[in-house]
């Protein structure tokens, strides 16, 4: 899962990037709404966390733009500030955040904040998700196959999350790389054959197809029985 962190208090935002990505999310952190602009344009991240007090154009009017018509439409956004008057918070809800958080808030929270609305954004509201004999339990990455837990590491888990989140789609290569790195990781040629061959021995080797010329996919859960 892919994040999106745009705080200009550079403590701040290097601590919830570093947290964030201690918890197994990718996380690409800019100070000023201009470079998330930015990278929004060719980026597809799952949410954003938005500060408001932002130098130059307001975290709000960044919100309002993004809110506007175009694929950012739907990309949950959670604001993160200092301003906890009621008329901020109904302001920044009016304007398309999907929650309000009040500064300073714990890594651990904004990772439960995150999950609960990508399950939201994806109709997913049960913190289990299950397909076929496998179960997966985002908030503990914790995983079950057949009944019995599989180890797996948190790029293999951001990985299968990714699958289980588009169990009809067949995702590119170049989108799952998207997905499960950030710009300041360095990616081996082969890093995603060698997750997704990990994903296969420790699961099952009908877990992931690959749809030739076209990338991989979540195989049918009933093949996963």
């Amino acid at each position: 899962m892919r994040i999106l962190i745009v705080e200009d208090d550079r403590l701040l935002g290097d601590g919830l990037a570093a947290g964030l990505r201690s918890l197994g999310f990718a996380v690409d952190w800019f100070t000023d709404g201009a470079q998330a602009d930015a990278a929004l344009s060719h980026t597809p991240y799952d949410a954003i966390v938005l500060d408001l007090g932002l130098p130059g154009r307001d975290g709000l009017a960044w919100l309002a733009r993004w809110r506007g018509p175009g694929p950012l439409q739907s990309t949950p956004v959670l604001v993160l500030t200092a301003r906890d008057g009621i008329d901020h918070r109904i302001a920044g809800l009016d304007t398309g955040a999907d929650d309000y958080l009040i500064k300073p808030i714990e890594t651990t929270e904004l990772a439960a904040r995150l999950r609960a609305v990508l399950r939201r954004s994806q109709g997913r509201p049960q913190p289990l998700w299950q397909h076929g004999a496998l179960s997966y339990q985002p908030a503990a990455k914790a995983v079950l196959w057949r009944g019995k837990p599989v180890v797996l590491t948190a790029r293999e888990c951001a990985l299968l999350e990714l699958l289980l989140a588009n169990p009809q789609r067949v995702l590119p290569k170049s989108l799952i790389t998207e997905k499960l790195y950030s710009f300041e990781q360095e990616i081996e040629s082969n890093a995603l054959e060698v997750h997704i061959h990990h994903l296969r021995r420790k699961i099952d080797p009908k877990l992931v197809r690959t749809v030739r010329g076209m990338g991989y996919a979540l195989g049918p859960a009933e093949d996963l029985a």
